[in-house]
């Protein structure tokens, strides 16, 4: 058990004597926020979040490029909700609760201002992760959270009459009312809820890039393109945005998007699947034949090597026109009605194969967790188990990119956090903000 560098509070002076014994597991941003919010909501409470890992935090610092996309300007709870592939009706009423709007608020409230980039994506202004780390850091010393890393949780019994006996990484034991689990990616054999009688869906990833077996698109390294539309055929996964070729595939937000969406479809395939690529979503194939023609009519003397089709940056229209069988030399009056008809099917239709992933390291997410119907999002408490609470990474709910899953952190944790905090298992009717709350 190691006392985080980061705080200088000693184990003797951390608690109020007499206080509500909390233990938050998992020191990232779910779990920060519902320590954070608990240590709030009662004074009186001694409140320890753990973290099995050395630093706290990690994924917090790396997101966004280190720049921490902290939210999204969606405020609209039903509208946002539409982001999440799994978990997005259950979080309708806990967004109502603690939003976006809300999100900035607390931020902004303790110093941290955020921006809005055009796309909806939020950072502070900072453009520094750091910023959010120490501002999260000071709210808890702020409110006397006793921080250890290098200390995860084994197992928890419940004890007669209500809470829970830990048994730590380190083989120690520690005594708590309340118990909250906010870390993700455990498999279900090695999860302390399974042990309480919880069931548990194994993680899967959720935001990864594709690995493409094509040298000539592997070939093309550096070249991004907006908008893109791509889609696995046999599927109803289809996805149009910045797509960004790599040195072993395909990135970008339509790429991060469809594997979000398709995260179990895709891990039941192996990550072996053919990808539909259109290059133009904007025109119909009948428009790219019409623009053939005239191009036939107008610069019949060009070759199609040197006659670039905008948008397309020049290396990618190269490598199509060659894709489509078409030679270098070939100009645009000798082009041939078959081989125009493979070049408007390759520009709207290129077809990949997909051999694997590469994990999205900016913001590592996966699926799975604690299945929704076991959880009551009034309160984020157990429906099994009562003192038991879930938050963030825990539960089976994942965004896609642009900030989503940092707000399903923000706000399972800020609800959770508050109801383990309040003097009884019952929501705060003081924070019911949800007019469907009963």
């Amino acid at each position: 058990m190691t006392e985080s560098p980061d705080t200088d509070l000693t184990k003797d002076s951390f608690h109020p004597v007499g206080g509500k014994q909390i233990v938050v597991v998992g020191g990232g941003a779910a779990g920060f926020f519902a320590a954070i919010a608990a240590a709030e909501a009662n004074l009186k409470a001694n409140v320890t979040l753990l973290e099995k890992s050395a630093h706290v935090l990690a994924k917090v610092r790396i997101s966004g490029g280190g720049r921490c996309n902290v939210t999204q300007a969606c405020f609209d709870p039903r509208e946002l909700s539409k982001r999440y592939p799994r978990g997005g009706r259950a979080l309708i009423g806990p967004l109502t609760r603690f939003g976006p709007a809300d999100t900035i608020e607390w931020f902004e409230s303790r110093g941290v201002k955020l921006k809005t980039e055009p796309d909806g994506r939020m950072f502070p202004v900072t453009d520094s992760s750091q910023t959010i780390i120490d501002c999260l850091m000071s709210a808890a010393r702020k409110n006397r959270v006793r921080i250890l890393t290098e200390t995860g949780l084994k197992s928890a019994t419940p004890r007669d009459g209500g809470g829970f006996s830990l048994t730590l990484t380190n083989n120690t034991t520690l005594e708590c009312d309340r118990l909250l689990w906010a870390g993700g990616g455990c498999k279900p054999d090695s999860h302390p809820a399974t042990q309480l009688g919880h069931t548990l869906l194994p993680p899967v990833p959720s935001l990864f890039t594709f690995h493409v077996n094509s040298p000539w698109l592997r070939d093309l390294a550096g070249i991004s393109l907006d908008p893109v539309q791509v889609s696995v055929p046999g599927t109803d996964l289809k996805e149009t945005g910045p797509v960004l070729c790599t040195h072993v595939g395909l990135s970008g937000p339509a790429i991060l998007r469809l594997s979000a969406w398709g995260a179990r479809k895709l891990h039941e395939k192996n990550y072996h699947f053919d990808l539909h690529i259109n290059w133009l979503p904007k025109s119909s194939h009948k428009d790219i034949l019409a623009e053939m023609q005239a191009r036939r009519d107008t610069s019949g003397a060009q070759t199609l090597l040197r006659s670039r089709w905008n948008p397309l940056p020049a290396r990618l229209w190269e490598q199509l026109i060659r894709q489509a069988g078409i030679t270098d030399d070939t100009r645009w009056a000798k082009l041939s009605r078959a081989s125009a008809l493979a070049l408007a099917q390759t520009l709207t239709c290129t077809k990949v194969p997909v051999t694997g992933k590469s994990m999205n390291k900016e913001e590592f997410v996966t699926c799975g967790g604690i299945p929704l119907p076991e959880v009551d999002f009034k309160t984020m408490q157990s429906r099994l188990v009562p003192g038991l609470y879930f938050a963030g990474e825990a539960l089976d709910i994942d965004g896609i990119t642009g900030g989503y899953n940092f707000q399903n952190a923000w706000t399972t944790g800020w609800i959770a956090g508050r109801a383990m905090g309040a003097d009884t298992n019952q929501p705060d009717p003081a924070d019911q903000k949800d007019p469907h709350w009963k």
